[in-house]
């Protein structure tokens, strides 16, 4: 009609698009506020199980240490003990005691003061907790002094000290190179075992960390007398390399000795 005006009026369509808009933009908050919920419960659980497996890994590593140090002072106290009832005053005998009970690499012997020592790594493992792969058993070790000594007319005492790792490196270093020559002394031919071979097999490179002192046949058993060096060659210990003449990766043995 003339004169009459019309005024737009929100269609049913329209309406129905701002509610689900409104339901849509509601959802994702919600959605959103549910995601950022569970992430937090997510990082509390990895920061307590971090906190968890830390704690109970620096336990397993304090009763790790504790462990070593009683095992340190138990060796000592039987070395003493072996010490005392070993019925000899020879240097070497007396080394192969220390030896036998404690496995230190390195021995020496002071005869002004009649005293033996030697330092040596002992070791210890604990599983380590982790919830991520890389778990599992961990080493712990701990550097000690092994002192032995006889006073004139008393007993054999014993004194064990801790140290660096420093203080033991090359004490390790020479157990791993003897442990390296016996195997190559056990595999040699009879033939070859003479003091140009064995030094031949023993340092094929020339870097004289084996230094080949003597070669010596009794009946059927060969002893090999061997001066092994650590890395600076400041620390050196000889050592007797013996097994059977017979061929065929004969497994000998092979004992420290106060001199060569």
């Amino acid at each position: 009609m003339i004169g009459s005006s019309t005024y737009p009026t929100p269609s049913g369509g329209t309406v129905v698009t701002k509610r689900a808009n409104r339901f849509v933009t509601t959802g994702c908050l919600t959605t959103v506020i549910a995601l950022i919920a569970v992430l937090g419960l997510v990082v509390s659980w990895l920061w307590y199980r971090h906190w968890y497996d830390g704690d109970v890994n620096s336990e397993r590593r304090e009763q790790a240490l504790a462990s070593i140090l009683e095992s340190a002072h138990t060796t000592a106290d039987d070395t003493a003990r072996a010490l005392a009832t070993s019925g000899t005053n020879d240097a070497d005998a007396l080394t192969g005691v220390i030896w036998q009970l404690s496995q230190a690499p390195v021995i020496t012997y002071d005869a002004s003061r009649r005293e033996f020592t030697a330092p040596a790594e002992v070791s210890a493992q604990y599983e380590e907790k982790s919830m991520l792969p890389g778990g599992g058993y961990v080493r712990a070790t701990r550097c000690f002094i092994f002192t032995f000594t006889q006073r004139l007319g008393r007993a054999w005492t014993s004194k064990v000290s801790e140290r660096d790792d420093d203080v033991c490196r090359p004490s390790t270093q020479i157990g791993s190179r003897v442990r390296l020559a016996l195997t190559r002394v056990s595999g040699m031919y009879a033939e070859d075992l003479t003091r140009a071979g064995v030094q031949k097999v023993l340092d094929p490179t020339g870097l004289r960390f084996f230094d080949v002192k003597n070669v010596v046949r009794e009946g059927d058993t060969m002893t090999i007398s061997v001066l092994v060096l650590s890395s600076d060659a400041e620390v050196d210990q000889c050592y007797h390399f013996i097994r059977p003449v017979q061929d065929g990766n004969n497994q000998g043995s092979a004992t420290p000795a106060s001199s060569c």
